[in-house]
């Protein structure tokens, strides 16, 4: 099956680095025009656009700040008059174990929810706005094993805010299906990208290796194929579902 996606135009957030970037390749791959959102990574946006190719552009937001995150959308769609699909991958996991003052913890809580819940209902928003203007389109989400098995002590924000990232697209699928809009979660468990480095320099790869069913840590390249099925329309009828992709380390 090949599945050519030409003439969609597809927003990845926190897409210039770790799976983010390989979704945008992969999608690229497929013929869509890929809007890389970053946040800080300048050169590594660009650099990747110039990889992809197919009109793909840079966009920078600091999805902490809500009037960023809608202005992401309205840029994306002002440059190039429509969006038909979202991939909401950007995310942060902040290491905050409860032994940090009240002060430092909330902050911790606070700049998670910000980035992973809010910033990212806040695009919801705007491409559901959108989306009943030009006929439909698709939501992704990319969430985390951790909204369903919970995670550990020191990443209670994370675990949170990826299960409100679950709910939301529930909600979105269930709600506005019969406009045409769909909305999928993808939900990896350890995937090999320098944000999870944190948490592999804390507990060490032979932990993570020994919770997962295959022989190797999962890579984005591992993660990537589904959105690119998930955002062709060939699964529509599986909108607001939840697929895990983290090596049998946690399934339900």
């Amino acid at each position: 099956m090949r599945i050519d996606l030409t003439g969609q135009i597809i927003l990845v957030t926190g897409a210039s680095r770790g799976i983010g970037a390989e979704i945008a390749r992969q999608l690229a791959a497929s013929c869509a025009t890929v809007a890389v959102h970053f946040s800080a990574s300048s050169a590594s946006a660009e650099a990747l656009c110039a990889e992809i190719g197919n009109d793909a552009r840079a966009f920078q937001a600091d999805l902490a700040d809500s009037v960023a995150a809608d202005g992401l959308f309205t840029a994306v769609r002002e440059a190039y008059g429509r969006v038909d699909c979202v991939v909401n991958n950007a995310g942060i996991a902040v290491h905050s174990p409860l032994e940090k003052s009240l002060e430092t913890w909330v902050a911790d809580w606070d700049k998670t929810l910000d980035v992973n819940s809010r910033a990212t209902a806040i695009i919801t928003r705007a491409s559901v706005a959108h989306f009943k203007e030009i006929g439909g389109g698709r939501l992704i989400y990319v969430s985390s094993r951790a909204a369903f098995r919970g995670d550990s002590e020191d990443y209670l924000a994370y675990a949170a805010s990826k299960g409100a990232m679950v709910s939301l697209v529930r909600s979105i699928a269930r709600g506005f299906g019969k406009q045409n809009i769909k909305a999928f979660n993808v939900a990896p468990g350890f995937v090999r990208t320098d944000m999870a480095q944190d948490a592999i320099d804390a507990y060490g790869e032979d932990f993570v290796l020994g919770g997962i069913a295959l022989d190797r840590l999962t890579e984005p390249k591992d993660v990537a194929p589904m959105i690119v099925l998930l955002a062709s329309g060939l699964s529509d009828h599986a909108t607001g579902c939840s697929i895990d992709i983290n090596a049998a380390s946690y399934v339900h």
